[in-house]
């Protein structure tokens, strides 16, 4: 699992088409994550299914809810054995503390930060002073005292959390797009090189391979940046 540097984000759109796009991807640094949308939409199965194909799996379900029901969330999660698990930083240091309690096996437990689809203005219609960036350090910080093994951010607050978190501390980042690739509903964007250098462990990407003519030939082009990033 500390191998993957790509999770391939699955949705119901991928269907009953998802295992064929995934079969060429075997072999390679991969995983598959699984969100909320697929989730509902297939139960709990995929996760065996997919594991059973030969990828980590990201449970993608961001638990959010007072520290019992969290918790309670997290065990039946593991139940399932998925590589990655998540919960939100935001839900404070109880609830993360909770989840950390309960998290077993062999899954790690990562927190999101801040979602990418959110900017400055989302944050103040929260009431919260801070920027983008300070909301991260704060949460990242925050989830590395409660016992958690990483958090989800953008790549443009990857570097802050790694110098912040240290070398040992999981940073998986959505908002990444391809050179010229379109941003969709994303407001926090870079390459994937961009996120390499900056500090990402494994990164998050969804259209750009799973909507591409040819799923296998886009993932080893992300594949080949991200060797030739770190390489750089």
């Amino acid at each position: 699992m500390n191998d993957v540097r790509i999770y391939v984000a699955l949705t119901s759109d991928c269907g009953s088409d998802a295992m064929k796009m995934l079969e060429p991807l075997k072999g390679l640094p991969v995983g598959v994550k699984i969100g909320l949308e697929l989730f509902v939409k297939e139960g709990p199965s995929i996760v065996g299914e997919i594991k059973k194909a030969g990828f980590p799996v990201f449970l993608d379900l961001k638990f959010h809810d007072i520290p019992y029901t969290v918790a309670g969330a997290v065990k039946a999660a593991c139940l399932l054995e998925p590589d990655v698990i998540n919960i939100h930083a935001s839900g404070g240091r109880a609830m993360m503390k909770a989840a950390a309690a309960a998290c077993t096996g062999k899954t790690k437990l990562i927190a999101v930060t801040v979602l990418t689809s959110m900017d400055e203005d989302d944050l103040k219609l929260l009431g919260s002073q801070y920027n983008p960036l300070e909301a991260v350090a704060s949460l990242a910080a925050a989830a590395r005292e409660c016992g958690l093994h990483g958090v989800v951010c953008s790549p443009l607050e990857a570097a802050t959390v790694r110098e912040i978190a240290g070398e040992d501390f999981m940073i998986i980042t959505p908002g990444v797009r391809p050179a010229g690739a379109a941003v969709a509903d994303q407001k926090r964007v870079r390459t994937p090189a961009e996120a390499i250098i900056a500090g990402a462990t494994a990164l998050v990407v969804g259209r750009p391979i799973t909507g591409a003519d040819d799923p296998a030939l886009s993932a080893r082009a992300i594949l080949q940046e991200i060797e030739e990033a770190l390489n750089h």
